[in-house]
């Protein structure tokens, strides 16, 4: 793997640091997967290359007929956050 050094400013540094620890994740590796994705690393039609395992998921499970994933992730995120009408 090559090194890369960078410069930016200290706010910028300190926000960015800040998100990779929520995702649980290096500032290291979240430049690597932005230089691959804006470099060519995606898919042609904009769709981000899925891993094994996704692929291996993918097709698991099915909607409910007449509801989207849309729908469901909202109704999701309502119940986590207690905002159910």
């Amino acid at each position: 793997m090559a090194k890369l050094t960078l410069s930016s400013e200290q706010g910028i540094v300190n926000r960015a640091k800040k998100l990779a620890k929520r995702r649980r994740t290096s500032l290291s590796s979240m430049v690597t997967h932005y230089l691959d994705a804006v470099s060519g690393g995606e898919d042609p039609a904009g769709a981000v290359r899925l891993g094994p395992l996704t692929l291996k998921a993918s097709g698991l499970l099915k909607l409910p007929p007449g509801s989207s994933y849309e729908d469901l992730l909202g109704d999701a995120l309502a119940d986590k956050h207690g905002i159910r009408s």
